[in-house]
């Protein structure tokens, strides 16, 4: 069994590309998943879509065949051709899967280093696999332990403290672009977790919000909640105005920030929606795919995820030192999930051992009584005898198993300790796991 991630992220891929790469809904999810475990090589699979990043984490039987057969699908899915993906793909096996998948739950490869909303995603990705069938107990182990791994991070450093993600960006430059300027207002589109964010943080930046959605109930109850919730911050209705979705075109004639963060599978502001104003227009997009058309207007900026890099640049040498460390507790923990789960490899072959130990005396005990070799009264004695002579002659056996277990050669030694004692193993036995709460 192997580990193996198929990454395509900010680092390697121009949002166009993300766009055609990313799952607009769990149909899309679920379909590709089921064509994924079609390959004999391929055990469990999940699939994490934002968008900063689209990551196919998988547990295989080889991580060669199957790279190759995970790009062939992802190439029929976004209709990119398949050697432009194999040219641009970060493609992580074993160990250095296990070392991105554990620095992307902590938050050390988002755009916005320390950004909360990764491990959300990550856990309603393995959710939404685990639901399915799609992962069971190979991704179980290692997700969970990715988990502890954030955890660890999110503990000892500082990363993460403060409210960071690409929503806090982008209203970040926002207010340099309307630093001159009071009493503006922002129109925010969407009723979902981004939306909701970029809210908060224009509120907090002394902007007006007017929110509007296809959703309208939903958008009313994500307002209450921020009047209401108590979290440090006090805004008054007034402050947060909801709009029906139909006004949507003269409000973004009327406004001049906007932030968009929809679900929406294709752009829901096209070109003939945006007419000229005599006043400067700036919008972020921050959906994957993109709410936007491409507009060339006079007057009008649009930002996509991919232009506030350079925001995120500059907070870097600030958090250097807390990633730094992060790092380090990143390396430390791969290392230990390895250990952990080849000292869960020995275990059951170790009971096998004995549990054929135990049979072998029985069975022979047995025998020898019905041949009256043995007297039975003598059996319980002559029992603990046999099990204390097997039990000394195993005791160095077993303990360089266990010892060879978390090396290098541990799987093919314990391979070799199967065969020469005929110990097939099932799930069930080496099943050692908790499900994420």
């Amino acid at each position: 069994m192997e580990y193996l991630i198929v990454s395509f992220t900010h680092k390697n891929t121009d949002i166009g590309t993300r766009e055609k790469l990313s799952f607009g809904n769990e149909l899309e999810k679920e379909l590709f998943l089921k064509q994924t475990l079609e390959s004999e090589n391929i055990n469990e699979a999940m699939i994490i879509s934002t968008c900063n990043r689209i990551e196919l984490i998988a547990s295989v039987k080889c991580c060669v065949n199957s790279s190759n057969t995970l790009l062939k699908l992802f190439a029929r899915h976004s209709n990119i051709e398949f050697h432009e993906l194999f040219e641009k793909a970060d493609i992580y096996e074993n160990m250095a899967a296990i070392y991105h998948l554990f620095t992307v739950a902590s938050s050390l490869d988002s755009l916005v280093v320390g950004e909360t909303q990764i491990a959300g995603q990550l856990k309603d990705s393995f959710r939404f696999a685990l639901q399915k069938e799609f992962a069971s107990q190979k991704l179980s182990r290692v997700i969970n332990f990715a988990f502890k791994c954030a955890a660890k991070v999110r503990n000892i450093t500082r990363l993460g403290t403060g409210s960071v993600s690409v929503a806090s960006t982008a209203v970040s430059k926002a207010k340099q672009l309307f630093k001159e300027k009071s009493g503006a207002k922002a129109l925010v589109i969407g009723a979902g977790e981004m939306s909701e964010l970029a809210c908060r943080h224009l509120l907090k930046s002394g902007f007006d919000v007017v929110l509007c959605s296809r959703n309208i109930k939903k958008a009313r109850i994500v307002a209450h909640s921020i009047t209401t919730d108590g979290n440090g911050e006090t805004y008054s209705m007034s402050q947060i105005e909801v709009k029906p979705y139909d006004e949507l075109n003269s409000l973004l004639n009327s406004m001049e920030l906007l932030v968009t963060a929809t679900s929406a599978p294709y752009p829901i502001i096209k070109k003939e929606m945006v007419k000229e104003t005599l006043f400067t227009r700036h919008w972020f997009d921050i959906a994957l795919p993109r709410d936007i058309e491409e507009i060339n207007i006079s007057g009008l900026n649009i930002y996509s995820v991919d232009d506030l890099q350079c925001i995120v640049d500059e907070t870097l040498e600030l958090r250097a030192s807390q990633a730094k460390e992060a790092y380090s507790i990143v390396g430390a923990m791969s290392e230990e999930f390895f250990v952990w789960l080849q000292s869960l490899s020995v275990e059951p072959i170790i009971k096998n051992i004995r549990t054929k130990s135990d049979m072998i005396i029985e069975k022979k005990l047995q025998a020898a009584i019905k041949k009256r070799f043995i007297e039975k009264k003598d059996e319980e004695n002559i029992k603990k005898l046999c099990q204390t002579i097997m039990a000394e002659f195993l005791h160095t056996p077993t303990k360089k198993l266990k010892e060879v277990s978390v090396t290098l050669k541990g799987d093919e030694v314990l391979t070799t300790a199967q065969n020469l004692f005929g110990i097939e193993l099932n799930d069930e036995q080496t099943n050692n796991y908790k499900e994420i709460n």
